[in-house]
């Protein structure tokens, strides 16, 4: 017995999210229910049936029963695909409607057809036993097989919705990760021109066109991915390079970048500009306010299936054991966490460090993957 209404055609889902074969292809699913359960039915009812012995007297009404109800549970599929279009009062009263009229019409059949068997003759009668007792049957049959269509078309229904809800989430995900990206750029270039305009007024012109030019390179390379797109290891140091090269021009001698990359980490993915802003931030808070600058340390390692990333500097840490403020724009830690969650969700770990000695890092833990899980889906 079936329960699903038949369609022309499959209806287009979206295997990454819920993988449901068998219900892929309704009118597949609906013919194969459909072809099962009767069959089990005529099975079933042909072994009660010969219990005293095969008779083609028993036999052939059992077959014939069989196929009537295969007939008619295909109307009953298309009048209840038409119901469940209605509102739900109208629906219900519909549906019950149809169940027993056409139990009454199945039952008829079935009795009638007994009777024409075993009496062998032209003129059979219809006695109101052998009536209520195919009624019984008839209705246990028809009943089972309604519930079977509902159940399973209100399953359906769900993990539709379900599919659905899942489309929104990794939409909404993807616009707040797309708003956290966008929020580095303004605050970065706020910053770059401010310098540029002050070379500009010191008419110092070729560390401004300098700067400028790395400016250009930076905002090319950084803008050519899109802001929820996760990139390589090398690729994000690739980026700082660029950027620090900016710096560079800035603070000189003061500022003294070290990369410590472990060559194993370097094709693991992590969202693009992570690590811009715990640099631009040791900048701010380790090199501009010492005279002799500071070192800025970016240390990439692989453990396990794991991926450490620290950034610290040399410069004066906590103060009287209160955190550095966020960056200027509200762009800093809380930016990063959001943006780890969104990525990774509980599998990741960011832990801010300082020393007595002086000093600040941040570490961070990311599982080490090889392709952007948003791509793959």
């Amino acid at each position: 017995m079936a329960s699903l209404a038949p369609t022309r055609s499959p209806s287009p889902r979206r295997p990454a999210l819920n993988v449901r074969p068998f219900f892929e292809d309704k009118g597949r699913a609906f013919w194969t229910l459909q072809a099962v359960g009767w069959g089990g039915y005529l099975i079933v009812r042909e072994a009660a049936s010969i219990s005293g012995g095969p008779t083609i007297d028993v036999v052939i009404p059992v077959l014939v029963e069989a196929i009537i109800g295969y007939c008619l549970t295909l109307l009953l599929s298309t009048l209840y695909g038409y119901y469940r279009r209605l509102p739900r009062v109208p629906g219900v009263v519909l549906t019950v409607a149809t169940l027993l009229g056409f139990t009454l019409l199945y039952a008829f059949l079935v009795a009638f057809l007994f009777s024409f068997i075993s009496l062998k003759t032209l003129s059979p009668h219809v006695s109101l036993a052998s009536f209520l007792s195919a009624f019984y049957i008839c209705f246990t049959v028809l009943a089972g097989w309604s519930a079977l269509y509902f159940g399973i078309n209100f399953y359906i229904l769900v993990e539709e919705q379900i599919d659905q809800m899942r489309d929104l989430e990794a939409q909404a995900s993807s616009a707040q990760l797309a708003m956290l990206r966008y929020q580095l750029n303004p605050h970065f270039l706020f910053n770059t021109l401010n310098s540029i305009s002050t070379l500009v007024l010191l008419k110092q012109t070729d560390r401004a066109n300098a700067m400028l030019s790395r400016l250009s390179s930076f905002l090319r390379y950084t803008l050519a991915n899109e802001p929820t797109a996760h990139v390589t290891v090398a690729q994000e140091v690739e980026t700082l390079k660029l950027y620090l090269e900016i710096e560079k021009m800035r603070f000189e001698q003061r500022l003294r970048p070290k990369f410590d990359i472990d060559p194993a980490a370097e094709r693991a993915r992590l969202p693009s500009l992570l690590l811009q802003p715990l640099v631009e931030n040791a900048i701010k808070y380790a090199v501009t306010p010492q005279e002799d600058g500071a070192d800025i340390c970016i240390e990439v390692r692989l453990a396990g299936e794991q991926v450490h990333i620290t950034v610290s500097d040399s410069g004066p840490g906590l103060q009287d054991g209160v955190q550095p403020p966020s960056l200027s724009t509200g762009v800093g830690l809380a930016n990063i966490r959001e943006r780890l969650v969104q990525a990774y969700g509980a599998d990741q770990q960011l832990v801010t460090r300082s020393t007595a000695e002086g000093g600040f890092s941040v570490a961070i833990e990311i599982p080490f993957q090889l392709e952007d899980l948003r791509e793959a889906a």
